[in-house]
């Protein structure tokens, strides 16, 4: 069971493992949106936002509903932002360290 755990933690860290998904987890932090209004606030083509939405939609991180014609995203486990909090506050943590070490 352990080894199916690990695979599914990893398969977590993988999702998030790159810089425009967490980009969209964020801005999704204020509440649902459409991919108009996803895509002006990212560096990137529409068709790559819209494949990395379903990298997060298959991870059941995000959900989407449709309304008319507009796909509206939402954050399915706000968890997600636990986890985004940790790793910042961990490299800090490191940078701060590394500071220290260089000013000695």
């Amino acid at each position: 069971m352990s080894n199916m755990s690990d695979q599914l933690v990893s398969n977590v860290f993988k999702t998030l493992a790159h810089p425009t998904r967490i980009q969209i987890v964020k801005l999704l932090q204020e509440g649902e949106m459409c991919v108009c209004e996803i895509l002006p606030n990212l560096d990137s083509e529409q068709s790559n936002t819209s494949q990395h939405l379903a990298v997060l939609k298959n991870q059941g991180i995000v959900e989407s509903k449709k309304e008319g014609t507009k796909v509206i995203y939402s954050i399915k486990n706000r968890e997600v932002y636990q986890m985004i909090d940790l790793a910042e506050k961990l490299i800090l943590r490191q940078i701060e360290e590394t500071k220290t070490l260089l000013e000695k």
